[in-house]
């Protein structure tokens, strides 16, 4: 690339709480995942300080690196990352004082979070709340002809996979397990190409007839709500593919590989 690439940081003064928090969550991750390796205990150090540097200097990444307003804006706040490292640091430690902090920015949404909370808690409200989120997606939620789920225009597919790996966990956790597993399957499978409708894969590279002309380099273009699908590469909504569409879709096959 010819473009100019600038690079920003955060410190004390200019404060990302998103970034820092969400960067904590991950690093937390990566210390249960690799808790009998040699770099579970630095991979832990290194999420409580990015946690408490984004607890203390509270504020919107975006204030911080104005360039990021137009198109990466943190529209909800930094609530839902604070929330979301609190929770994975009381995962990775057992410190019940992260719990405390984690409720007290929890907003009651985004079922993840809830899913987070009742695992580490047993407390039925936060089981509740995710009932009330995976009813909704059953019953309420909009569908193609095809029966994808259709949450959003720009990257629907994405959204079919990340709700579908929470499905499959709450499966696994005994929350109406057969019924939670069948969905998610079906969701799945028609991204990779279980589909009379669209007779193609949506992932580029594999399977019947994939899409060609991705808007980037990766994974997962998406067709309509109507179910039509163009694989042009000027579709930005529909034929982009991107590092965090990627994400749960993976974590969804590695679920369907461990039931199967």
């Amino acid at each position: 690339m010819t473009m100019d690439r600038p690079s920003y940081n955060i410190d004390a003064t200019n404060g990302g709480t998103e970034l820092a928090g969400e960067t904590a969550a991950a690093l937390a991750v990566a210390s249960v995942a690799f808790q009998e390796s040699d770099a579970a205990s630095a991979l832990l150090d290194h999420a409580k300080q990015l946690y408490d540097f984004a607890d203390k200097y509270r504020k919107n990444y975006h204030d911080s690196i104005p360039d990021a307003s137009a198109f990466y804006r943190s529209w909800n706040g930094y609530g839902d990352e604070l929330c979301w490292a609190a929770l994975w640091l009381a995962k990775a430690t057992g410190d019940d004082q992260f719990i405390e902090k984690a409720k007290a920015v929890f907003s009651g949404r985004q079922e993840s979070r809830s899913a987070l909370f009742y695992n580490l808690t047993s407390d039925t409200q936060y089981l509740d709340l995710l009932n009330v989120y995976l009813d909704w997606l059953k019953s309420g939620a909009t569908y193609t002809p095809e029966g994808l789920v259709h949450l959003d225009a720009w990257g629907a597919n994405r959204h079919a996979a990340n709700v579908a790996f929470i499905l499959l966990w709450a499966a696994k956790h005994g929350i109406d397990g057969e019924k939670n597993r069948e969905w998610a399957r079906e969701q799945i499978g028609q991204l990779l190409g279980d589909n009379s409708r669209y007779e193609r894969s949506f992932v580029v590279g594999y399977g019947q007839n994939p899409p060609e002309r991705p808007h980037h380099r990766s994974r997962r273009p998406t067709p309509q709500e109507n179910g039509e699908y163009e694989d042009d590469r000027q579709d930005y909504v529909r034929n982009e593919v991107a590092c965090d569409y990627n994400a749960a879709f993976t974590a969804a096959l590695a679920a369907l590989v461990e039931i199967n």
